[in-house]
C-alpha cells in the first residue's frame, strides 16, 4: 500500500479518548510503526506499554500533561512530566494555565510552562497546548510569546476535547507570533489529507490526529507545497 510518507513523518497518532483499551494502545503502535509516524500520543497511563512496544523503532512516545483542562498546579503538572518521562516518554504536551492566561496572570502562565520545560530539559520536547478556541488573538498571540520565552519547543493548537480544533488562520497567527524558531503542531479536527495539507501550508510541522491512516494513504486530491 502507498502512502504519504513526508506526512506521516510529521503526523503524532493519537488515541487520548478515556476508554482506550490496550488492545487499541497496541493496535495504535502497531500502525505508527507501519507508518512511520513521528509518534504516538496517549495518554500518561499508557506511556510505559506504548514505550516498550516501541522500543528501538525511531517512534517517538507523546504523552499529555494538565489535560485537558490546563487547570491542574504546576507542582502536578510536573510530577505528571517527571514520571511520564521515567516511563519513557520523549514528548510532553502540556496545557497551559487557560484560566490564568484570560485573567492577565502571565506570570503564572510562565512559571507553570518553565517549570514542565525545566523538569523535561535534555529528555523530552514540550509542547505547550494554548487551546485556541477559548482564547482571543490577542491572548493566541500572548501565549505563544510566554511559551517561547519559557524555552518550549512547540506550540499547539487545541487538546481536542474543547469547543473547536485548530484553524488555517491560528496556525498562521502562531507561526508568525514564535517565528522559525519553535515547532507549531495543528491538533482537532484533522481528519483528511486536504486539511492536513493545508495546515502544513499555513506554518505546522506536526499534526496531532486519530485520523493517521485516512489521511495519509489518502494523497491523490490536492496540491502540497509546504
Amino acid at each position: 500500500m502507498e502512502w504519504d510518507k513526508d506526512i506521516a513523518s510529521k503526523i503524532d497518532h493519537t488515541l487520548l479518548k478515556a476508554d482506550a483499551t490496550v488492545s487499541e494502545i497496541k493496535k495504535l503502535c502497531k500502525e505508527a510503526k507501519q507508518y512511520s509516524f513521528a509518534s504516538v500520543c496517549v495518554n500518561p497511563s499508557y506511556v510505559k506499554l506504548a514505550s516498550q512496544l516501541l522500543e528501538q523503532s525511531g517512534i517517538r512516545v507523546c504523552t499529555v500533561v494538565g489535560f485537558p483542562l490546563g487547570a491542574t498546579t504546576t507542582r502536578t503538572k510536573v510530577a505528571e512530566t517527571v514520571e511520564a518521562i521515567e516511563n519513557g516518554a520523549t514528548e510532553i504536551d502540556m496545557v497551559i494555565n487557560i484560566g490564568a492566561l484570560k485573567s492577565g496572570k502571565m506570570d503564572i502562565v510562565k512559571e507553570d510552562i518553565k517549570s514542565v520545560v525545566e523538569a523535561a530539559k535534555g529528555k523530552a520536547k514540550v509542547k505547550v497546548i494554548i487551546e485556541t478556541c477559548l482564547l482571543t488573538d490577542e491572548e493566541k498571540i500572548q501565549a505563544c510569546s510566554v511559551a517561547k520565552e519559557a524555552g518550549a519547543d512547540f506550540v499547539k493548537t487545541s487538546t481536542g476535547f474543547s469547543t473547536g480544533g485548530a484553524t488555517v488562520e491560528d496556525v498562521q497567527l502562531m507561526r508568525k507570533t514564535v517565528g522559525n524558531e519553535m515547532g507549531v503542531k495543528a491538533s482537532g479536527k484533522i481528519r483528511d489529507y486536504e486539511t492536513a495539507v493545508a495546515m502544513l501550508n499555513a506554518g505546522a510541522n506536526r499534526l496531532g490526529t486519530s485520523s493517521s491512516i485516512a489521511i495519509v494513504t489518502n494523497k491523490n486530491s490536492g496540491i502540497k507545497d509546504y
